[in-house]
């Protein structure tokens, strides 16, 4: 007796069998399914749907990467900037506080370009021409005299 073996598949049907050989149907041209559903033509999809599919997602990552950098770099740039102003402005009063020496010192008050004032002054007996007086500091204790005393 004949032992018959067939497989189905979407496309084909195969026939094997021990004594003949293997036979391939395909279903009949006029019992395709309808427009719309399925494979388009006999073969599979044309060549221009494929490039064009390939073509389109090609744009579209071809686009989107870029952007998605520009996008990073358009916010990044700016913020990096700011952050150095602040860093910047920040380093500067840091190093001005080192530099300044503290309210206790007397280099805050004398350092070797004060000048103390100088008392002799020629007069001479016209009053209406006296010498101006060389530039020279005042005094911690004459400031405090003027601004603390003259409220009295």
């Amino acid at each position: 007796m004949e032992e018959r073996c067939s497989v189905n598949s979407p496309r084909r049907i195969l026939s094997f069998s021990k004594n003949r050989r293997a036979s391939v149907s395909f279903p009949d041209v006029d019992h395709r399914s309808p427009a719309g559903f399925g494979v388009s033509g006999d073969h599979g999809p044309k060549l221009s749907e494929v490039y064009g599919f390939v073509g389109s997602i090609t744009t579209v990552v071809s686009t989107a990467c870029p952007l998605s950098f520009i996008r990073y770099w358009a916010l990044a740039v700016p913020t990096y900037f700011m952050v150095t102003i602040v860093l910047a402005i920040g380093f500067y009063i840091g190093v001005n506080f080192m530099a300044t020496p503290p309210p206790t010192s007397l280099n805050s008050m004398f350092d070797e370009f004060s000048r103390e004032p100088v008392s002799e002054i020629s007069s001479t007996d016209d009053d209406d021409e006296q010498p101006i007086e060389p530039i020279s500091d005042i005094g911690i204790n004459q400031i405090n005299d003027i601004m603390f005393n003259s409220l009295k």
